[in-house]
């Protein structure tokens, strides 16, 4: 993982924290439905927190492809660039 990559998980992750209501430990593959457990309501919480703190706009479309961690990073970088 680069450094950038890198960055962009821990502030992926710092977002994640004030939901994480089970104290799961967060890494790439930790699935937002299946470990976190969250319900659509939490889901549309934590995105509008995401968008904000990146000053990005995650998609209806990107919302239903993002399973992950990871894949959240990921979709983070790529609208950041």
């Amino acid at each position: 993982m680069n450094e950038t990559r890198a960055n962009a998980f821990e502030e992926v992750k710092s977002q994640i924290e004030p939901f994480n209501q089970k104290g799961v430990p967060i890494t790439e593959e930790t699935s937002f439905q299946d470990d976190l457990e969250w319900d659509s309501l939490t889901v549309m919480d934590f995105v509008a927190a995401v968008e904000d703190e990146f000053d990005i706009v995650i998609t209806m479309n990107q919302q239903a492809e993002i399973e992950t961690v990871g894949q959240l990073v990921d979709a983070v970088q790529e609208l950041r660039a």
